[in-house]
This record gives structure tokens, C-alpha cells and sequence, in this order.
């Protein structure tokens, strides 16, 4: 399990009164994060940044998390090379970063967000802008399908991968 990773997790804050009484309901039943992904067809270049990260266990742990996913064709629309420079070794720290960008602690769905303009830590540590008002947009991204529900938390599906400043 990524440390680092969980350190930022027990120490990022933003949601916490907004998640408060208002967790979906998630059985250990359903898959996790990681297995909802991998099996989606959508999220190949997500899984494979995640395991080059080492991030799989952390991401199949209790959680709960949220995840805005960026599809492959968020991935593919990247500057060209850049998705095989992040998957060097030698690029680990960084790949991490970026995908740790994209994780909130607690699982929030998207009537939670909806007319909601919130600054939220992320588990990298800086805040991603959601904005509820037309939809639900992250940073510069649109969420094109909410609320996948995980044994773990909650998946919304992004059209573009976020990058930290």
C-alpha cells in the first residue's frame, strides 16, 4: 500500500460536513473502485496509470473514496507521449501525484453537488473547483456519467484528466 497515499487521505479534509448523513449505501457486495474500472472498458489507461502507481491496493481498500475517472479518450487527448512519459518508473512520483489528484476522501454523489460551488482537498492535497450549478464540472472537466457505486465509494466519470498546478 502506497504510505504516502494514506497519509494524504487521513489528513486531506473538505467534505466532511458535506458527506455527513448522506452516504450512498455501498454492500460489500457490489465491486470496488478498482474492479468497476478494469472491467468497464472505458478506464484502460486509468488502470494501468493506477498499477504503475502502485496505488491498486490502496484503491480496493474500505475507503470510502470518490474518483472522477477520466475515460481513455481523456487520456488520449493529452499531448502526445505524455501518457507514456507518466508510466516510467522514473516518473512514479508524479504519475502518482496526478492520479492522487483525482481522489476525494468520503463518497460523494451528485445530488450532493448539485448547485454546490465548492474548493475540495483532494488526497494529492490540492483542492479540485467543483461547480454544481449546469451539471457537475471539476476544474475544467464535465462529468459525463455520476454515481457509479462501488463496494467502496462512488465513481463519476470525467471527459478530461486533471492535472495539478
Amino acid at each position: 500500500m502506497n504510505r504516502r497515499f494514506i497519509f494524504k487521505l487521513a489528513g486531506a479534509a473538505g467534505l466532511t460536513a458535506l458527506i455527513a448523513g448522506c452516504t450512498p449505501m455501498m454492500t460489500a457486495n457490489e465491486p470496488d473502485i478498482v474492479d468497476i474500472a478494469a472491467s468497464a472498458g472505458q478506464f484502460t489507461t486509468l488502470v494501468a496509470a493506477v498499477q504503475a502507481a502502485g496505488l491498486v491496493d490502496t484503491l480496493k481498500s474500505d475507503g470510502p473514496f470518490t474518483v472522477f475517472a477520466p475515460t481513455d479518450a481523456a487520456f488520449a487527448a493529452l499531448p502526445a507521449g505524455t501518457v507514456e512519459t507518466l508510466l516510467r518508473p522514473e516518473n512514479r512520483d508524479q504519475l502518482v501525484s496526478i492520479l492522487t489528484y483525482h481522489v476525494v476522501p468520503g463518497a460523494v454523489t451528485s445530488d450532493q453537488l448539485v448547485g454546490q460551488r465548492l474548493a475540495v482537498a483532494t488526497v494529492q492535497g490540492q483542492n479540485v473547483h467543483v461547480d454544481g450549478r449546469h451539471g457537475v464540472r471539476v476544474n475544467d472537466s464535465t462529468v459525463i456519467q455520476a454515481d457509479i457505486i462501488a463496494s467502496n465509494g462512488v465513481i463519476h466519470v470525467i471527459d478530461k484528466v486533471l492535472l495539478p498546478r
